[in-house]
């Protein structure tokens, strides 16, 4: 069996020594060199698994050894050593690629771990069609930004820096989330998903990190944090936007140390852990207006991964409906009824303020009253007059999406009402509603 092949590069004999050690007791070859000249000459004549390097050189730094790796395409995972004070280098080489960092003092417990997991990820495998085309099917679209996006899940599942996922409410950001996890060596360890805005704020610190019994009122055992939960996989926080201030210093700690520190226990617990978030809010105007911290917002936006809205890409809409359709029959045992051309027409036209989600609802609620297998326009029921261009005067500060939606759908089904002289069955065929379809929409706008 071959023996792994480490780069050790710092300027301190210390280090070196220390690291070399270490490696060595996990049957780890080890090169070391003291600068970025010896350490480029080694790597143009050595091949090697693993790149361990420090931040300061004295001939340059990290980041301009991991811009020489990166620019003679050497898949090479390269993890960065920096001085506790340092992070925001650290960050900046996560963002350049680097697979992950390690602070000084260097815990060698935590080095170990970070060791295997980047030898690991640099075992030659063979592509894998058959998980090319799962990742194809669960995340749908033939779209440019959606090919882009399979593109950017497949390489960011192979490091360990923290990923923003952004986008609307029903964009996908959980299901992306989970594809980066069973795309990462992290995939046979536990995907624990938490919503952050659905924790009572007094309970958040004993669900993130856990608590001792008896710490306070009700801790009748011990309880085991959601990082604890996740060690050796992935934490995805949901609505991140929605911590408090108080739990956000804390996650940053957390984040950094690597380490927490469950409520009424003194000493801190390692765990391995890495960190997806997500959020339909804008979370650097949160920044601005000083509701979330710009140190966390750092942290945890190392690689942003932005959603696109359906309304963005109409082109899958016609696949997306498809997929849902089927799914739905076979989840209900019903058959598969025919989306027509003009509901499917009307549907590449909605603005879909809940986007994905609000797909799936619309044609779940057009298929539970169908009756003939077929699915017209009238049959979604979707807001009269709602496509994207009407919906670019919207104001959220103002008023709720909701709200504004039925403001424009009640003005259309008003006017058409006046210009047909209120003849209901004449207003149904202007609208191309049915008759009980215009019934119930003026039940619902209160225009009867």
């Amino acid at each position: 069996m071959r023996m792994p092949v480490t780069l050790i590069v710092d300027d301190e004999p210390d280090i070196r020594e220390l690291l070399e050690i270490t490696l060595n007791r996990m049957q780890i070859k080890t090169f070391t060199a003291e600068n970025l000249a010896t350490a480029q000459q080694l790597l143009s004549t050595q091949s090697f698994d693993l790149c361990l390097t420090d931040m300061n050189l004295p001939d340059g730094d990290g980041l301009d050894l991991l811009e020489y790796i990166n620019s003679t395409g050497l898949q090479l995972p390269v993890a960065i050593i920096t001085a506790y004070g340092s992070m925001d280098n650290a960050i900046k080489a996560m963002k350049k690629g680097a697979f992950d960092f390690v602070c000084k003092p260097v815990d060698l417990s935590t080095l170990r771990q970070l060791v295997n997991h980047a030898l690991e990820l640099s075992k030659p495998k063979s592509v894998d069609e058959k998980v090319e085309r799962r990742i194809r099917h669960i995340l749908l679209g033939d779209s440019e930004v959606m090919c882009a996006i399979r593109s950017k899940i497949h390489k960011v599942a192979r490091n360990q820096a923290p990923v923003y996922i952004s986008g609307e409410s029903g964009s996908g950001k959980e299901l992306v989330a989970k594809l980066i996890h069973e795309q990462s060596y992290r995939n046979k360890a536990p995907f624990v998903a938490i919503n952050c805005g659905a924790i009572p704020a007094e309970l958040m610190e004993s669900e993130f990190f856990g608590h001792k019994k008896g710490s306070f009122t009700g801790a009748i055992s011990d309880k085991q944090g959601l990082f604890q939960a996740a060690n050796g996989g992935t934490l995805f926080l949901d609505e991140v936007a929605d911590l408090p201030l108080t739990l956000q210093v804390k996650l940053l700690r957390a984040i950094q140390e690597k380490k927490v520190r469950p409520v009424g226990e003194h000493a801190e617990i390692h765990v391995d852990i890495r960190l997806l978030s997500a959020t339909h809010k804008d979370l650097g105007s949160m920044v601005q207006n000083g509701s979330f911290r710009q140190d966390l917002y750092y942290r945890i936006n190392v690689i942003e991964l932005n959603l696109p809205a359906l309304r963005t890409r109409p082109a899958d809409i016609p696949e997306l409906s498809k997929h849902l359709i089927v799914r739905l029959a076979n989840r209900n045992g019903t058959p598969v009824p025919k989306l027509s051309a003009n509901a499917l027409q009307a549907l590449k036209q909605y603005y879909f303020p809940g986007n994905v989600r609000e797909l799936e609802n619309i044609l779940e609620r057009a298929m539970a009253l169908d009756e003939d297998g077929s699915l017209d326009l009238d049959d979604l029921n979707l807001p009269i007059g709602m496509n994207s261009k009407a919906a670019e005067d919207f104001d959220s500060g103002k008023m709720s999406l909701e709200n504004y939606l039925e403001g424009i759908e009640k003005k259309a089904v008003t006017t058409a009402l006046e210009e047909n002289r209120w003849n209901k069955t004449a207003t149904a065929k202007q609208l191309g509603l049915t008759f009980r379809s215009l019934r119930y929409r003026l039940k619902k706008l209160g225009l009867e």
